[in-house]
């Protein structure tokens, strides 16, 4: 939003600075992007008038004009405007001036002809786009005067980036307020008199959509020379907010959209057929725009209609069928107040963006639709001339938004802020921005003004005191307080040991979106019990992930496209089951070669087994392995035979394993794959360390070469001897495995080393015996086992 320091300094009665002004907007959080000059310096440009325009002798469209610039004699110029005329004030840019972009006006001579200046368009000047013909001044700008200091042209020009909650700063009003407060004045809006009615005539509003208009106001006025020109002050206002003239009827509510920041629309009142009538589009209902677009609306949309046909896309923009022309004698204003839903996103679905609607769907003063009714009139009856008939008002008041008192504790405002704030201050404060503030004994009361929207809690109170304050004021102090610090169980392991352990097993940590494309998720068969995302961030994120394995293998190809042929990944992070439950997991990926290349080894690449000894490691945090074990697992998604369960105390931590072939080809992944995902909270818990004296008598081995069903894998036989075991073994560990020749087919040979010992004597060879015995029972009678011959 452009906004002119000037005016803002005639509404306020302040003398202001660009670049000052710019700084306390942007401190009291109405963010100035920049402070540009109103217009070029225009130097040697001056008002002058035309006394005489002949016809040029050897060019039909050149015109030798005698010029009037305040000086003891006439000067000739030579011009091709064709709205050069007797009579006419307009710039000259004499003998030595610069325009804009720093075109120097020198003496030359036109078809044989002398010419001594320029007489410039406002287009020359930088002051418009008009290109029509010469910028035509009023008629009493007094001749010599220097064009800049006759347009005031050393105003500045604010753009401020407004966030959406202010828009209550959408008009000079606005700001004003705003202005004031910040140089520690009160400002009172100027008040629009009443305009009386001169004529009876009315036109029945009917709302017959509430919801979306609870108020309309309009008012007729005949007889208006909508031809008349647009003063150039109200030009000029225009430009300089950013609008660009149209017409006198057309500026008007435009300024009053400026100024007010109530936006308004007249009808040619000859081109209605009847009533105002304010109603939901029909599905498939058509109109032609004031820009000449047909659109085609549903019943999302809001339409002005005069009964019989629409005339306005209701707080977006009129209709051309019943727009002012110059022709216009009979005008109805309109002025209303939109609901913000009823136009959010509607003229964005129609690929538009209207000033209107910028405002409306943001919320204006529901309070001042009457007032820009009369201030319009007022200015059409000066410009453009007319007869006025009343005020035609139509409400629902039970639709309209109602003023909310808020408390303001000052206990709670200097606990925020940090500091004691005067009470006499923060009443001022409040007084300044326009609201109603009445005493209490714990603070204050305070009710918004209506434009005021975004003030609805005790926050948004502190917010605006402190901001006008100035943030400035508060001094730099360090938090104070004791902080105590949050215990960590001894038996939950830091996450930071886990980050360690994998690094220092040559993986590094990747950060992945918990959200994924649900095409990803397809190969593993989790597409369909996942969480969708209601409003995605982008096609490919719109699903929550069950697993940190594909954001990983995500990962893994990127670097593998990038010319990476050995990646080592994991990953700490949330994943969600359908229900939206969401599990803490520890996920890691390896892929290429076991070791970078050199030249000391042979080159290998990983297979399975490493990966479980990465896995081991990492278990090993926090368990002996005594409680952990392994078992054959078959999922879709890892390879047959080379993935595994894992268990720690008969309950599932999670998988290891090579990812399927298959869902490799489909993710485009050349080479083969080694995955674990475990149950991070499970793995955290820990057995702490307690202190168990050192047996001082030796230990016995006993190794014995077992038969063992295929079936039976060496963890479960394993798991059989330590639960079997008792307090005499220490330890059974697998130190070979066969199967060849001499074992009988269906069964393997495992070797297993037995250390026995004893903590208050010396274990015997036949207490040992004795052990193995029934250890050897045991497992017979449990997984068919048989001590090999």
């Amino acid at each position: 939003m452009k906004v002119s320091v000037d005016w803002l300094a005639e509404l306020t009665g302040l003398e202001l600075d660009g670049n000052d002004l710019a700084k306390r907007f942007t401190s009291a959080g109405l963010e100035v992007d920049e402070v540009v000059p109103a217009g070029a310096a225009l130097d040697g440009v001056v008002v002058a008038e035309i006394v005489s325009a002949e016809p040029h002798p050897d060019a039909e469209r050149l015109q030798l004009c005698q010029v009037n610039a305040g000086g003891d004699e006439l000067v000739q110029i030579v011009c091709g405007a064709p709205n050069a005329r007797k009579g006419l004030k307009a710039p000259l840019a004499t003998i030595g001036g610069v325009l804009p972009g720093g075109m120097k006006i020198k003496r030359a001579k036109l078809r044989g002809v002398e010419s001594f200046g320029m007489l410039c368009s406002a287009r020359e000047l930088e002051l418009s786009e008009d290109t029509a013909g010469l910028m035509e001044l009023p008629g009493d700008a007094p001749v010599g005067q220097s064009l800049y200091d006759y347009l005031t042209l050393n105003d500045e020009i604010l753009t401020l980036e407004l966030t959406p909650n202010r828009s209550d700063c959408l008009g000079m009003y606005g700001l004003a307020r705003e202005c004031a407060a910040l140089h520690e004045n009160r400002w009172e809006a100027p008040e629009a008199p009443a305009i009386a009615a001169e004529i009876d005539d009315t036109l029945p509003i009917v709302l017959n959509a509430p919801d979306g208009c609870p108020r309309y106001v309009g008012r007729v006025i005949r007889e208006v020379d909508a031809s008349q020109p647009s003063p150039l002050w109200i030009q000029e206002r225009l430009r300089r907010n950013g609008v660009r003239s149209i017409s006198a009827v057309v500026d008007i509510t435009n300024y009053v959209l400026l100024e007010l920041g109530q936006p308004m629309h007249a009808f040619d009142l000859n081109h209605l057929a009847g009533g105002i009538d304010v109603r939901w589009a029909a599905e498939g209902e058509q109109m032609t725009l004031l820009d000449g677009s047909e659109i085609t609306m549903n019943p999302r949309h809001l339409l002005i209609t005069d009964g019989t046909k629409p005339v306005a896309l209701a707080g977006i923009m009129g209709g051309q069928g019943s727009m002012v022309s110059d022709d216009t004698k009979e005008v109805f204003l309109e002025s209303a107040w939109f609901a913000p839903p009823a136009i959010m996103g509607r003229a964005r679905d129609l690929g538009m963006a209207t000033d209107a609607a910028h405002r409306f769907e943001r919320g204006i003063d529901p309070s001042i639709q009457s007032l820009a009714i009369e201030r319009a009139t007022e200015l059409i009856l000066k410009i453009c001339g007319g007869k006025p008939g009343p005020l035609c008002l139509a409400e629902s008041s039970k639709h309209l938004p109602q003023p909310q008192t808020v408390t303001l504790r000052q206990q709670r405002l200097n606990a925020l802020v940090g500091i004691d704030i005067p009470t006499d201050r923060v009443t001022a404060i409040l007084h300044d921005l326009g609201m109603l503030v009445e005493k209490t004994d714990a603070g204050w009361r305070v009710t918004p003004p209506a434009a005021r929207m975004d003030l609805a809690i005790e926050e948004d109170m502190i917010e605006e005191v402190v901001r006008v304050f100035g943030f400035d004021h508060i001094p730099a102090k360090r938090p104070g307080g004791h902080l105590r610090p949050e215990p960590i169980p001894e038996h939950i392991l830091a996450q930071s040991r886990i980050r360690d352990r994998l690094s220092d097993s040559g993986y590094r940590e990747a950060v992945t979106y918990s959200f994924v494309d649900r095409n990803l998720l397809k190969p593993f068969g989790w597409d369909e019990a996942v969480i969708a995302l209601a409003n995605p961030i982008s096609q490919d994120m719109d699903v929550m992930r069950p697993s940190l394995v594909p954001g990983l293998l995500q990962a893994l190809r990127h670097n593998i496209q990038h010319q990476q042929q050995r990646v080592r990944l994991f990953e700490l992070g949330a994943t969600f089951d359908a229900k939206g439950e969401g599990t803490q997991r520890v996920a890691a990926i390896c892929y290429g070669s076991v070791a970078p290349e050199q030249w000391g080894a042979a080159a290998r690449m990983v297979d399975f087994f490493d990966s479980k000894g990465d896995l081991e490691a990492l278990l090993a945090l926090t368990a002996t392995g005594a409680e952990d074990r392994f078992e054959p697992v078959d999922h879709a998604w890892l390879h047959p035979g080379q993935a595994a369960a894992v268990y720690r105390n008969g309950e599932r931590l999670g998988w290891v394993g090579a990812l399927h072939p298959s869902l490799l080809q489909a993710l485009d992944i050349e080479g083969q794959v080694y995955a674990f995902e475990m149950d991070l909270q499970r793995l955290q818990q820990r057995n702490l360390p307690v202190y168990q004296a050192y047996s001082r008598y030796p230990s016995t081995r006993r190794d014995l070469s077992l038969l063992v069903p295929e079936a039976v894998t060496a963890a479960q036989l394993q798991q059989a001897i330590n639960n079997q075991g008792g307090a005499e073994l220490k330890s059974a560990l697998v130190f070979d495995v066969y199967d060849g020749p001499g074992v009988e087919k269906g069964y393997k040979s495992l070797a297993i080393g037995l250390i026995l010992q004893k903590d208050s004597s010396t274990l015997t060879d036949s207490e040992a015996d004795a052990f193995v015995s029934a250890l050897l029972e045991e497992l017979r009678a449990q997984l068919g086992v048989t001590l090999r011959g």
